[in-house]
């Protein structure tokens, strides 16, 4: 059995868990990542990073490299049907990260954990599977596998980020409040044949929801809502769906990514427990329609580090801080829930009518749209 000592453990290597190690080692303090799977996940994933979020990365000292790669979406166009209704420009909001960057998560991951590797060698450990876990009063025990080899880590604080089905959460015997709702969407990244360039477009459809965002390399993620779950879906099932709707062709492009998914939300019922505070999918999961659930995440992470930042320089008051932590990061998650909920409601069948038409176009064509711009970058959370 091999022991190791750390500041805190941290509990998943996706892009909360890398964020948070980063920003931990930053200002001193030793930890150690354990994340089950060996390599990263090459596909492409969550794509957009807020203002909020570039904004944090800023302060780490991060956000260039992300710039770097990423587009920068400044713009994205209305339809009704085939037919433009209007735009929403964040130019106007604040600067200098007037824009939602367009980034593939495996890259945006591999930026974090160079990061990450790039402040300590050692600081994560892939392959890391974790077994128990034990949180006692003033520390916390956690014994996993890695190669074959059994060991422990014991730490003053850990930090759960391992996603929706978070062990972590799960073995605190913290609820997870919630359900499943009946929207269901595939999704595609295509060559890009539109004129668009680094705009977006959303068309809100009477038979569903189509969105389009630009990807670095010259791609386009497609977002098309379907009527059922589609298991396993083609290039060719999300062409004509595209087709049917809009009378757009992506017959000849090259495809490199195609998935389905469903929606829910969930929310823990506390993000704190003993020594122990959850961030990220581990705490709550938003539709993903909006991009919101990754940056939310980030948000967690930065309160998190501050969190157990203050935890460690003033022991007696960990309870309290802790408890401020979860009762404000909670109110944050319901705030986007929301806005994912009503970004959703949008883009069904049932909402495709002359009230919800001219309401929006109302919106969009007046100063009204400077809000909805702040509130599609995650402003006021």
């Amino acid at each position: 059995m091999i022991s190791r000592d750390e500041d805190i453990v941290i509990i998943g290597g996706g892009p909360v868990g890398l964020y948070i190690a980063g920003r931990l080692l930053q200002l001193g303090y030793s930890c150690k990542v354990l994340e089950k799977n060996k390599s990263i996940n090459p596909h492409s994933r969550s794509l957009g990073i807020h203002p909020i979020s570039l904004e944090l990365f800023e302060k780490a000292g991060i956000a260039q490299k992300f710039i770097d790669e990423g587009v920068k979406i400044r713009r994205g166009y209305a339809f009704w049907n085939r037919n433009r209704m209007g735009e929403i420009s964040f130019e106007k909001t604040p600067k200098p990260f007037n824009y939602i960057l367009a980034l593939p998560q495996s890259r945006t991951e591999r930026i974090l954990q160079e990061w990450v590797l790039g402040l300590n060698s050692e600081a994560i450990l892939r392959g890391a599977e974790v077994k128990s876990m034990q949180n006692g009063e003033e520390s916390v025990a956690v014994r996993y596998e890695m190669d074959g080899v059994h060991a422990s880590v014991n730490s003053r604080h850990m930090i759960g980020c391992d996603g929706i089905n978070s062990f972590v959460r799960m073995d605190l015997g913290i609820p997870f409040d919630g359900k499943q709702y009946p929207d269901t969407y595939i999704m595609g990244d295509f060559l890009d044949n539109t004129d668009f360039g680094e705009d977006a477009a959303v068309y809100l459809h009477e038979e569903g929801l189509i969105e389009s965002f630009p990807l670095p390399g010259g791609m386009r993620r497609w977002v098309v809502k379907t009527d059922r779950r589609m298991e396993n879906p083609d290039a060719e099932q999300l062409g004509k769906l595209i087709h049917d709707r809009l009378g757009h062709s992506l017959n000849t492009m090259d495809n490199v990514m195609m998935s389905s998914f469903g929606v829910q939300h969930f929310l823990a019922r506390q993000m704190t427990k003993g020594n122990v505070l959850l961030a990220g999918d581990a705490a709550h999961v938003v539709s993903p329609i909006g991009g919101q659930g990754m940056n939310l995440g980030w948000l967690d992470a930065e309160a998190a580090v501050q969190t157990i930042v203050q935890s460690l320089k003033n022991p007696a008051n960990q309870s309290g801080l802790f408890l401020l932590y979860s009762k404000k990061q909670r109110r944050v998650a319901k705030k986007a829930a929301k806005r994912a909920e009503l970004n959703m409601w949008l883009g069904r069948k049932e909402s495709s009518n002359l009230p919800v038409k001219w309401a929006l176009s109302m919106i969009l064509n007046t100063p009204l749209s400077g809000l909805l711009a702040k509130m599609f970058t995650m402003r006021g959370l």
